[in-house]
């Protein structure tokens, strides 16, 4: 049986920080040492991962939802499929009945209680998911289409894709939205390790708060990283201090990474401070992996 391969969720709580360099960093780290690396860009309003690692598209395919729809020459108005609804996504209003796509979770009940057989289940489409190959990593993003509310549906799907892609790959690579929403929640489901990304700001500091008690919520170990220390004056070491929180890399607030990042450059290459903080944070979550085998054998 092929071992299942270290899943580190990165996310931020505050968006901005940074995030999605030091992932897409940390993962270009790894496949240089010789890891077997599969990410993937569950950002999918706004997926921007494939800027920094580049690589080709390789395939995409569209992603589709279930809607019900109801047959009105057999519904009899008896309101089953609204009482069994959590969503609150079908209702009976007068001598109609109205579906709210954006509320639908695509579960199925509606049908299933129908006793007419009156409602049936109609695909839509709500986004798409690209494999790319690019600096050594395979990536899969998630795309969400413009006007579409279902992130979490194009996330399980993104990672369900990643999983088949590279079945024999060791280390996964999750790049979380910003915020503890839905979508960060199908993110962060069965990661190893949740990775958060963080300012020394006050914002930085209160979004952390809510995404390190969303990763206590799901019982996933949790690491910090502070980027851009020296930019502010929120004390996030002695936060984590406080809550046992781990604080795996500090990043200086430098005008070079700031440039580089402005001018596209290559993060890793062109600024030893930020190389050196991401090598000395795959170290770091390297030692804990090792910890969770033992643990886990």
């Amino acid at each position: 049986m092929t071992p299942r391969p270290f899943t580190i969720a990165v996310a931020s709580g505050k968006g901005g920080t940074g995030k999605t360099s030091v992932a897409t960093s940390l993962a270009r780290v790894a496949a240089s040492q010789g890891r077997s690396v599969v990410m993937v860009d569950g950002d999918v309003d706004a997926p921007n991962a494939a800027i920094f690692l580049g690589g080709r598209t390789k395939d995409d395919r569209i992603v589709f939802t279930l809607l019900p729809e109801v047959d009105f020459n057999s519904c009899t108005l008896c309101g089953e499929c609204a009482r069994v609804c959590r969503f609150k996504a079908i209702t009976v209003l007068g001598p109609t009945v109205l579906v709210y796509p954006e509320l639908c979770h695509a579960c199925g009940g509606c049908v299933a209680v129908c006793p007419e057989n009156a409602i049936t289940e109609t695909p839509q489409r709500i986004g798409e998911i690209r494999r790319r190959n690019g600096a050594g990593i395979a990536l899969v993003e998630g795309i969400l289409d413009i006007g579409e509310v279902k992130a979490p549906r194009i996330i399980e799907e993104a990672r369900k894709e990643a999983g088949q892609w590279r079945s024999g790959a060791d280390l996964f690579i999750i790049d979380a939205p910003p915020g503890t929403s839905c979508s960060v929640v199908a993110c962060i489901t069965g990661a190893d390790y949740l990775l958060l990304v963080t300012e020394p700001t006050p914002f930085g500091l209160h979004d952390l708060r809510l995404a390190v008690e969303l990763g206590k919520t799901f019982g996933i170990p949790t690491g910090v990283v502070l980027n851009r220390d020296g930019a502010g004056d929120t004390d996030i070491a002695a936060y984590c201090e406080e809550e046992r929180i781990p604080l795996l890399a500090t990043i200086p607030f430098s005008r070079d990474i700031a440039a580089a990042y402005a001018e596209g450059k290559d993060l890793l290459a062109s600024t030893d401070v930020w190389r050196k903080a991401i090598e000395h944070l795959y170290s770091e979550l390297t030692t804990i992996e090792d910890q969770t085998a033992r643990i886990d054998s």
